[in-house]
């Protein structure tokens, strides 16, 4: 629990607080100016150039200039932020004659974010309003946690998850029109049958009845049984063929006539289960040697025990096991009800998010949090029930951001380790070197919290800079 606040204003100088190896805040702020543009350019152009190769095309000439020109803009973009940052601490110590707690860094922040996101492309300003609400929100439970108003919920992201998907996947199941990036993950974890389009297209193939596919999977056995015996000193071809028994016999397995998959239940939940629970685990056991590739080039003998580390399996469990579950309380609903409806996307949804259990992560638990609270609010636009705010997500986007640096000035125990990090790195370390003694007065222990997030992060305030 914080202390009271002492003081609700401090008349220390610039050179006390904001910039304390130099005497001249133009000096500081074009310092930091630099530093964010440098940084700025490397990080954008590392993000543009990744997506620009999962496209998976050969670019023209009219790719690689927007590709130069995205990088160009998103880099002034953050830069700006930067270096605005300072200029407008600086100057509203100098119009206002003192520091009070909302001009130490909330204000500036936000001055700094409403103008630098007019810089960036409109069609990036929602997602990063997104990115910045989701780190904002976690950083206000904190706060509230650390000054005693509530006590962590345990598994509460997964709760906050479940609710999330559940209505997510409503929206999926129900929605003609589906542009936003959240629906493409959905279709890759439950699946193209589950879309809107496909309750109105079933039962148009009677072939894949399960009369259809049981003779399929009788002739496929039998071919089996032929090929096994011819060659059946052949261990690995006699592997294939078995897998494709199986394959087949999970085929050839009844399903519902509202079951708008081709094959039977059986195969229509294990297979993309299996799939996904080997791109889950793939995924994370690629990430964590890209993570330690340095530590392993030193200790070569680190590889087996980072490949077969039990962890490893978090994440496959979750995507696979999300996917098998809905998928079967999906064609339970319909083996038991004898049709199709978008209402049984909430209940599977709401079963599914157990595994949520197996791989709990407060950023993916907001993102989808977020997401919701977006697409509800845009259907009720639609709808009329609400009007449109013109600027919402800019303001959004500029009041998070400010949270983000009052926090990471003033009480940085309560921000995220990686975003700390992430300003450290965009400042050249001049976040951490900014002297908290002055705002001491505002009686939340600052400089003493500060030191606990050097020593957490491995971040040092023993700097010394030129400009």
């Amino acid at each position: 629990m914080p202390a009271r606040l002492s003081k609700f204003s401090s008349d220390a100088p610039c050179m006390a607080y904001v910039h304390p190896w130099t005497d001249s805040c133009i000096s500081a702020t074009a310092g930091l100016g630099l530093h964010s543009l440098q940084e700025s350019l490397r990080i954008y152009t590392t993000v543009y150039i990744i997506a620009f190769l999962m496209r998976r095309k050969v670019p023209s000439k009219e790719d690689i200039k927007k590709t130069i020109l995205g990088i160009l803009q998103s880099t002034a973009f953050l830069s700006w932020s930067g270096f605005s940052y300072s200029l407008f601490i600086c100057l509203l110590r100098r119009m206002l004659g003192r520091f009070y707690m909302p001009t130490v860094s909330f204000l500036p922040s936000f001055l700094s974010s409403l103008t630098a996101i007019v810089i960036e492309r409109a069609s990036r300003r929602t997602l990063l309003c997104l990115y910045v609400s989701n780190i904002a929100t976690e950083t206000l439970f904190k706060m509230g946690v650390w000054r005693g108003y509530f006590s962590p919920i345990p598994r509460g992201e997964v709760y906050i998850f479940a609710v999330s998907v559940a209505v997510l996947l409503y929206f999926f199941r129900s929605k003609t029109t589906k542009h936003d990036q959240i629906y493409k993950i959905l279709r890759m974890i439950v699946g193209r049958y589950e879309e809107t389009d496909r309750l109105t297209k079933k039962n148009l193939h009677p072939e894949t009845s399960s009369r259809t596919t049981t003779t399929g999977g009788a002739q496929s056995g039998t071919s089996i049984r032929t090929s096994s015996a011819r060659h059946k000193f052949s261990i690995l071809y006699k592997s294939f063929e078995a897998y494709k028994y199986i394959i087949n016999s999970l085929k050839a397995q009844s399903k519902d006539v509202s079951c708008p998959h081709p094959h039977s239940c059986a195969h229509y939940i294990l297979a993309d289960s299996a799939r996904l629970f080997s791109y889950g685990v793939c995924g994370q056991i690629a990430l964590k040697l890209i993570l330690q590739f340095k530590r392993l080039l030193q200790k070569p003998k680190l590889l087996k025990t980072t490949i077969f580390q039990r962890e490893n399996v978090n994440l496959g469990v979750f995507l696979g096991g999300f996917a098998g579950l809905y998928r079967l309380v999906s064609c339970m609903l319909r083996r038991t009800f004898h049709k199709d409806s978008h209402i049984y996307a909430i209940p599977a949804g709401l079963v599914a998010s157990v595994t949520f259990m197996a791989y709990p992560n407060t950023t993916i638990a907001l993102y989808f949090m977020w997401k919701t609270l977006q697409l509800l609010w845009n259907d009720a636009v639609e709808n009329e029930m609400v009007p449109e705010i013109k600027w919402f997500a800019i303001l959004l986007y500029c009041c998070s951001t400010a949270l983000l640096f009052h926090v990471a000035i003033l009480e940085p125990q309560n921000l995220r380790s990686s975003y700390w990090r992430f300003l450290y790195n965009m400042s050249g370390g001049r976040i951490a070197v900014m002297s908290r003694l002055p705002l001491n007065v505002f009686g939340l222990e600052t400089s003493k919290n500060l030191q606990q997030v050097l020593r957490k992060t491995k971040t040092t305030d023993q700097l010394s800079f030129s400009f």
